[in-house]
């Protein structure tokens, strides 16, 4: 029996789906990427920083204001002209509550990997990508291979980030996941997002100590506790100074040119590496499920 986790062959799997989501990414660009319109896109957790992500490409392509959310906080009482709508499992309580409170003549767009789920009546166009559903409780290619469907769909090619993706899947990692207890990951603009997910993904999988900042706002305080047992690892061009600054600490920096989102498949390989260092399974996550689905309200108990 092989050892491989599930968490691993997804992983694993994420040029190829590439392929296909920038092929299907002209199929709804009217709904991601159609100029003038004024969007709010929301999810919980990974779909969240997703959410973020495009919010930012969108806008620096000049189509459109564009905000994003935490489902449980969407300002859905705000003018938009649609509601963008991350789901992987289709029943997300914070996405389905956000959905009934969109007031009318908002359209509602669900991005989902399943059918026949409770979103499925609170919608108005879906986004399907089950080719890249998961097993895993812990997200991988589904989030990247929306990001990159979203890229495609704003203009940009995603050419680049499918060859580096494949790179970095094919080398080793660039730290032993032994010498280190503290990754921390920063980034600009839109990869910022992909910082606040490589951290979620190396607490998730790893139940190790991780955090995430915008690049800059590195200085402003988190900078103190790095030390020698940290990583501090760079999505996109780090600004100048920062790197002399945090090598200052004794912490290892990892920062090189190849496409941020490529970036994020090694940085999940860089989770499942720790996970196994410490003993722990990837696949089966402490206290996580692969939707969460709260109490509802209704019976008078917190959710």
């Amino acid at each position: 029996m092989s050892d491989t986790s599930i968490t691993e062959v997804e992983i694993a799997s994420q040029p190829e789906l590439w392929i296909r989501a920038a092929e299907q990414a002209p199929e709804f660009s009217d709904l991601l990427a159609a100029p003038g319109e004024r969007i709010l896109a929301i999810g919980c957790g990974t779909s969240a920083f997703v959410a973020q992500a495009y919010a930012l490409l969108r806008e620096g392509a000049g189509l459109g204001e564009t905000d994003w959310a935490y489902a449980s906080e969407a300002p859905t009482h705000r003018a938009y002209d649609r509601i963008v709508a991350i789901t992987r499992s289709g029943t997300t309580t914070e996405v389905l509550d956000a959905l009934r409170s969109v007031p009318s003549g908002v359209r509602r767009v669900g991005i989902t990997g399943v059918t026949g789920e409770p979103v499925d009546g609170l919608i108005d166009d879906r986004i399907l990508l089950d080719y890249a559903d998961e097993q895993s409780v812990v997200q991988t290619r589904f989030p990247t291979t929306l990001l990159t469907a979203m890229r495609a769909a704003v203009g940009e090619d995603p050419s680049s980030s499918i060859a580096d993706a494949s790179k970095v899947l094919s080398e080793p990692l660039p730290v032993d996941v032994e010498s280190f207890d503290h990754f921390v990951f920063l980034g600009t603009g839109w990869r910022m997002a992909l910082a606040h997910e490589a951290a979620l993904k190396i607490r998730e999988a790893a139940q190790a100590w991780s955090e995430s900042y915008p690049a800059m706002d590195y200085r402003h305080g988190p900078i103190a506790v790095a030390t020698e047992r940290s990583v501090v690892y760079f999505f996109g061009t780090p600004p100048v100074g920062l790197v002399a600054g945090v090598q200052a600490t004794g912490a290892t920096v990892i920062a090189d040119d190849i496409d941020p989102l490529a970036q994020l498949v090694r940085a999940q390989r860089l989770a499942v590496e720790l996970a196994h260092h410490k003993g722990l399974n990837p696949d089966t996550p402490r206290a996580l499920t692969r939707s969460v689905v709260l109490q509802s309200h209704q019976d008078g108990n917190p959710s």
